[in-house]
């Protein structure tokens, strides 16, 4: 095996086996009972593997544009350039779905792997040297803080940690004229894997780029040439990735809007306590690399080995960015001009490649002597001084990093001391790879202890979700109806995770139609907006034409639910199919009122809205055991629905101790729900609807200030005979109950309106992958409107006429349907926002590239010609 294939596969053996071993001591999946699955990663990341399996195995009830489990109806092909399209992603199809948290864990760890062999082929392809070191330097990188404490948890990133390496050779490739468009293929797949972090590693790439030119012998004009070949090569390799990174764009566009957040740099001395190992804050940058590692780098200014305008030069570049993380407008450039919610420092793993790439330097041009590493060794202990400062160091941090840089200083003085023999060489590399995989597996060790101590955190799959996912599959017969998975969730995106057709879903992309819809109907949400939750209620069940809802007690892993035993049980209802018609005429506005708006969407009345008095309640913790109490009055019989988006506690219709809830039932026995910041808290659902004993309802609401989530409307049960409601609650973190939070629903005129909706609504409805065809009876004048929120990207037509964009009802797609006296036939198509531009872009910078290639064939062909023709006979 040639050295620089030992290095690589030693860098990937120390990645792999620190990353393991630290989740080893933690005791976290699949080493012990602790679970990895930590906001999006159990939210996001797993859910949306999960439905990758399916898709890979033919069994996703949508196609690559349309995902018809989540939010009704949403675009795909944004979110799976957001979380899916590296390529390592695929390997989820090779584990059974009940292991899909296995699969996002080996893929993990592979891509840390595939991390630390890059580094260690490009440090071996920038000089040669010892290759061990190299592998050692590899596998620092791949275990930097950033990927360890960030980059783990958020998969689709490490690609970005991927994608450096190759990208600092595709600048060396530049630099020599040479292989131009394999280097716009590498570019190509590391930003189709994931954009994000491929901008961040672009940008890095392309300093370390530029400082080797200048600190090159090369002439003004030669590194003019060379960035041009580099840009040429970039700019080429991102058009091919352009119809991925388009559609994203375009996603982001129609998204609903994030927080609004101001970069505030971290404390230096935070700054330099991530350098240390053993320790972890989320929020401050992760650029830890071993002591050894750090060590080596921080000779590279004093080593007299390396060529003066060498080490000047990059040693700026390093000082240049760290100190670009800390400064606003530099930050901004960073993070693609947007400070994003959560850490700030997502670019970190960027420094710690140079770092790493620093350190090599040094030793590749010659071991460092005493002096290098006593003033590195100087350098070092300012860093740990300057730590000492910071909270984030522990006890134990300083000493594992002197543990580690007495390590480094040992194997630089003995490799220094002429030339050792191969036993001692053996002993130094053993001694300094032990050394870091202590140091890294504890750094991962209490990072996941951290995480898990101060994030939300959810079971991985069990059998709670194979008993939801088997409940829904027997009730699922889309598209005749909509099987909703239930709002007694367990994670964010429950639909992707055991199939159904809800409203659940939790994606950056969350389009701003989706939520704004759902909010005005009286739905809840999280993380500001973009994790949007069911919606329990008869109502808008009718509306999305849910025909069947699955009922499961609340998830035992959340601290806040008590224990229940029970099974999902399903609830179905008589619903009109997916696609009913509306009078024409002027389309109504939403107004404040989430009840008169659903009998808006619903065209009757239905809901008897009493006037109460707003009542605002103070914390528990502030008024420890108090209640409060909303009267009203409201027709005997009728259910009630309390609507209190901004209420965070419990409520009970104290009167309704004689009510009976059936399994047929929307209203259940116990609907207590809850909005917590990650989505999944909201498992805190309803009870099943066994029907077999009646109980008091109980609602849970939870809504925070500022607001990142809100409640969503909750049934609590039917009204007794005497017409008076009283709603008794008990507050957590306080809140308050607006004027108009009670509603009391007719059941019957209900029925009456499902029944006029079936008898005007489709007769068969056809849903093919992102194409949906209706056949409507023969009628007047009038709209079709199709149960699913009118999100850019369809386009519809009635009968014979030419597709066009569709128009909206209420947030909904609608058709206008002419006078006819015999069936219409509505088709309706989905094609994501920016796949045309981005097929465009893509397809003419293949062409280019084929250019390219073929006047690079005619060239060679031209210059073996000469040869020949100038060889003597």
């Amino acid at each position: 095996m040639k050295p620089i294939s030992r290095a690589a596969c030693l860098a990937a053996l120390i990645a792999a086996s620190a990353l393991c071993a630290g989740n080893a001591i933690a005791r976290v999946f699949p080493f012990g009972p602790r679970t990895r699955s930590v906001n999006d990663l159990g939210n996001q990341y797993v859910p949306y593997h999960a439905y990758l399996w399916d898709l890979l195995h033919g069994r996703a009830d949508g196609d690559l544009f349309v995902n018809w489990r989540s939010g009704f109806g949403s675009s795909l092909l944004p979110d799976l350039g957001t979380y899916l399209t590296s390529p390592f992603a695929p390997l989820v199809a090779l584990f059974p779905r009940d292991e899909i948290d296995l699969a996002v864990y080996v893929i993990t760890v592979v891509k840390l792997a595939a991390a630390g062999a890059a580094m260690a082929w490009l440090l071996l392809r920038l000089r040669p040297g010892r290759w061990w070191v190299a592998g050692a330097l590899g596998g620092s990188y791949a275990l930097c803080g950033w990927a360890v404490a960030d980059g783990a948890h958020n998969p689709m990133w490490l690609d970005g940690l991927i994608a450096f390496p190759p990208l600092c050779l595709v600048g060396e490739w530049a630099t020599a004229g040479r292989r131009p468009v394999l280097g716009a293929l590498v570019v190509a797949v590391v930003w189709t894997a994931n954009f994000y972090t491929a901008y961040m590693a672009t940008l890095g790439a392309g300093l370390l780029l530029l400082a080797r030119l200048l600190a090159g012998s090369h002439t003004v004009r030669e590194r003019l040439v060379a960035l041009r070949r580099a840009a040429l090569t970039t700019v080429l390799g991102m058009g091919l990735a352009a119809p991925v990174v388009v559609v994203v764009y375009f996603g982001t566009r129609h998204a609903y809007p994030g927080r609004n957040t101001v970069f505030s740099a971290v404390p230096w001395t935070d700054v330099f306590a991530r350098l240390l190992p053993t320790t972890y804050s989320f929020g401050t940058p992760g650029v830890y690399v071993n002591t050894a590692a750090l060590l080596l780098a921080l000779t590279l200014p004093f080593n007299p080995a390396v060529p003066r305008r060498a080490r000047l030069v990059l040693t700026v570049l390093v000082a240049g960015v760290v100190l670009s993380f800390q400064w606003g407008p530099t930050h901004l450039v960073w993070n693609a001009f947007s400070t994003p919610n959560g850490s700030a420092y997502r670019q970190a793993f960027v420094l710690c490649g140079l770092l790493v790439i620093a350190a090599w330097w040094s030793f590749a041009h010659g071991v460092p002597g005493l002096r290098p590493v006593l003033a590195a060794s100087g350098l070092l202990a300012l860093v740990a001084a300057g730590a000492s400062f910071s909270t984030l160091v522990y006890t134990w941090s300083v000493p594992i990093a002197l543990v580690g840089a007495a390590s480094g200083v040992v194997v630089l003085t003995v490799m220094a001391a002429g030339r050792p023999r191969r036993r001692v060489v053996a002993c130094c590399a053993a001694l300094l790879i032990s050394v870091q995989l202590g140091q890294s597996a504890g750094t991962a060790a209490l990072s996941d202890r951290l995480r898990l101590a101060h994030s939300d955190d959810y079971a991985p799959w069990g059998a709670r979700q194979r008993d939801q996912r088997d409940a829904v599959a027997r009730a699922d017969v889309w598209p005749r109806y909509r099987t909703e998975p239930g709002r007694e969730q367990t994670v964010g995106n429950d639909p992707l995770l055991v199939g159904g057709q809800g409203a659940q879903y939790y994606s950056s992309l969350t389009s701003d139609v989706l939520s704004r819809t759902l909010t005005a109907l009286g739905g809840g949400w999280t993380s500001r907006g973009r994790s949007v939750q069911s919606l329990d209620n008869q109502v808008t069940d009718v509306l999305f034409s849910v025909g069947a809802r699955v009922r499961s007690p609340p998830d035992p892993y959340q601290r806040w639910n008590p224990p229940e035993g029970g099974t999902p049980v399903v609830t179905r209802r008589e619903v009109p199919p997916l696609v009913t018609v509306r009078p024409a005429g002027p389309v109504p506005e939403f107004g404040a009122s989430p009840f008169r708006n659903q009998e808006k969407l619903l065209g009757a009345r239905v809901y008897t809205v009493p006037r109460i008095r707003p009542v605002r309640v103070r914390p528990a913790e502030t008024n420890p055991g108090a209640t409060a109490r909303i009267t009203a009055s409201c027709p005997a019989g009728s259910e009630v629905q309390l609507w209190a988006p901004h209420y965070s506690g419990t409520a009970r219709l104290t009167d309704a101790g004689s009510a009976t809830t059936s399994a047929t039932d929307s209203a259940t026995d116990s609907a207590t729900t809850s909005a917590t910041d990650s989505a999944a808290g909201s498992a805190a659902g309803s009870a099943t609807a066994s029907g077999a004993e009646s109980r008091t309802p109980v609602g849970r609401f939870r809504a925070d200030h500022p607001v990142t989530k809100i409640a969503s409307m909750q049934p609590l049960g039917t009204v007794p005979p005497s017409g008076r409601v009283t709603v008794e609650l008990t507050p957590e973190d306080g809140g308050t109950i607006p004027d108009g939070a009670l509603g009391c629903l007719d059941t019957g005129r209900l029925s009456e309106s499902v029944h006029r909706l079936k008898a005007t609504g489709a007769t068969e409805v056809r849903v093919s992958g992102h194409t949906v065809t209706a056949e409507l009876p023969p009628g007047a004048r009038r709209t079709a409107v199709l149960a699913v929120p009118r999100i850019a990207g369809w386009r519809c037509a009635a009968g014979s006429s030419a597709p066009r964009p569709a128009d909206a009802y209420l947030g909904l797609i609608a058709v206008p349907l002419a006078e006819s006296s015999a069936p219409t036939t509505v088709r309706c198509d989905f094609r994501p926002p920016g796949l045309r531009v981005g097929a465009l872009l893509g397809g003419a910078s293949l062409l280019v590239l084929l250019v390219l290639l073929a006047r690079s064939g005619l060239r060679a062909r031209s210059s073996r010609r000469k040869t020949r023709q100038g060889a003597p006979c």
